[in-house]
């Protein structure tokens, strides 16, 4: 028997699919220590270079007292043979050596260093993924850009700040995506960066030369003519801004004449076209599951509220739990979906934790076009599947999830499989229920989200919810269908045992009754 071990990283992994890309938060903290390393390695060299011109500067304050006096007499100077013999060694030797120490080139160490830890860093489709996931946290939790600038998020420890270079760059892959709403957004929050006084290397040419085209491409003519001019005020020989003056212009002219030779009651209409807004996300429940994760979900009338309790849990008297029953919750009435807390303890959680890190891989989705799973923009997870017989602690949480749930778990998922018709070869029916255990605490963001219903399950470590996946009749319950939200502040490690259809013939009878 296996368990599956899920980790989801902070808002980087959120939405690049490069195999290489640096989802999970173990990666990302590696990079951490990386850096602190360069760092150190880059104070080391300083050093070096310090005391290097701290001993040019001691021989040349030494020479520079030796040559004033010297040329206040030279004959006197040189009559003494001492001062002549040293003399003809300071220029024969000692100046070659100063020479030498001059050209010394004490970066090596530092150099040879940042090769090695330059294979391990993130490449430029990590960094475009990272800002794509930073857009869509944007769009997920409805944040302005200004409190992403400010670092204004829930929960933060670590307060940080995006520069105009920052807020620039996330312009700029927007617009090579050809996302002009966030372009305009990100262009628009260096402007006021900029405005505001911010010193950068950014000037507002280059800022007003995006934020115009994806104005335009917005359909919002009149401030795309603005902007513009606004543009051409402070370079006024920029020539694709001149090109594109002229182009707004004639089309506003045509725009305006055939308002003219429209009836009256249309004449004022305006030139400006309709935004176009945020893209139309291909998924048609986007709208639904963003406002869930935001926590906006259905609220439950009082009358639900009332059917909702706290119990102690026994396993139907099984012995483990006759003397200390588990404590177990209801999440939510239809479907069902039950939190147990205090069910895994921290050590266990490090131990699962531990034992999965090494095998961590890029989780994978089923694409309805070519039949395969693969790797999605929208699923960024790293996962690992942990067998029971690796070590007691696996086997102990196996059985103790057969305990309280009544069901066998020996015929739960055994490999990842990377055929789409995975479930026919294990032979074991579909999966009838899931257990998901929080294995962390989770800053901001990362809920577990149920669209067809309207329900939230946040995450609390050292708890695990379970639900039926199939009714009893072995029909499926489309009310569970569920997806985790992106985690906006913070790292989430969950893990999952889906539990299969067959072997429960007993433990869970069918019924007659197709939605029972």
């Amino acid at each position: 028997m296996m368990w599956y071990i899920l980790i989801v990283g902070i808002l980087l992994p959120q939405s690049f699919a490069h195999p290489g890309f640096f989802t999970s938060i173990g990666q990302m903290t590696d990079l951490i220590h990386t850096e602190k390393d360069l760092v150190t390695s880059l104070k080391d060299y300083i050093k070096a270079e310090e005391d290097k011109l701290e001993q040019i500067k001691k021989w040349a304050e030494k020479l520079d007292r030796l040559t004033s006096t010297a040329t206040k007499d030279p004959e006197g100077f040189v009559g003494h043979p001492v001062n002549a013999f040293k003399l003809m060694k300071r220029l024969n030797t000692e100046w070659s050596e100063l020479e030498n120490l001059v050209l010394k080139d004490m970066s090596d160490g530092f150099i040879s260093n940042l090769t090695i830890q330059r294979q391990y860093f993130p490449n430029d489709e990590d960094q475009v993924g990272a800002a794509k996931a930073l857009l869509r946290l944007q769009d997920t939790y409805n944040l302005d850009t200004d409190t992403i600038s400010k670092g204004n998020l829930p929960g933060v420890k670590h307060k940080s700040f995006l520069t105009v270079e920052d807020c620039f760059e996330l312009g700029k892959v927007a617009y090579t995506e050809a996302d002009y709403y966030h372009t305009e957004l990100w262009m628009e929050q260096a402007l006021r960066q900029l405005d505001d006084g911010e010193v950068s290397t950014i000037d507002k040419v280059s800022v007003l030369d995006y934020l115009s085209y994806a104005v335009y491409q917005q359909g919002d003519l009149d401030k795309a003519l603005l902007l513009t001019k606004k543009l051409l005020e402070l370079d006024p020989e920029h020539q694709r801004a001149n090109g594109n003056l002229k182009y707004f212009e004639y089309i506003m002219a045509k725009e305006k004449d055939a308002n003219k030779s429209a009836s009256d009651d249309q004449s004022d209409q305006k030139t400006t076209l309709k935004k176009k807004g945020a893209a139309v996300d291909y998924l048609p429940e986007r709208q639904k599951y963003e406002m869930l994760c935001r926590g906006e979900g259905i609220k439950m009338t009082p009358r639900r509220q009332k059917k909702l309790f706290c119990r102690y849990h026994d396993g139907n008297r099984n012995p483990k739990f006759i003397l200390a029953p588990a404590k177990q919750e209801d999440e939510w009435d239809k479907p069902r979906i039950i939190r147990f807390h205090d069910i895994i303890s921290d050590a266990e959680i490090e131990i699962v934790k531990d034992l999965a890190k090494p095998r961590l891989s890029r989780a994978t989705v089923h694409d309805p076009e070519t039949g395969k799973l693969t790797t999605a923009q929208y699923r960024v997870s790293k996962s690992a599947w942990l067998s029971g017989y690796e070590n007691p602690v696996v086997s102990r949480i196996n059985m103790r999830i057969q305990d309280l749930t009544g069901l066998d778990v020996s015929t739960a998922e055994e490999l990842q499989k990377d055929e789409p018709d995975a479930f026919k070869e294990l032979g074991t029916g579909n999966r009838i229920a899931t257990w998901l255990f929080y294995m962390s605490d989770v800053s901001a963001g990362g809920a577990t989200v149920f669209p067809e219903v309207g329900a939230s399950v946040w995450p609390k470590k050292g708890t695990a919810v379970f639900w039926y996946n199939l009714f009893a009749s072995g029909e499926g319950d489309y009310s569970t269908r569920h997806a985790a939200c992106p985690v906006l502040v913070g790292n989430k490690w969950v893990s999952n045992k889906w539990l299969h259809e067959r072997g429960q013939e007993f433990r869970r009878p069918c019924t007659l009754s197709e939605l029972e």
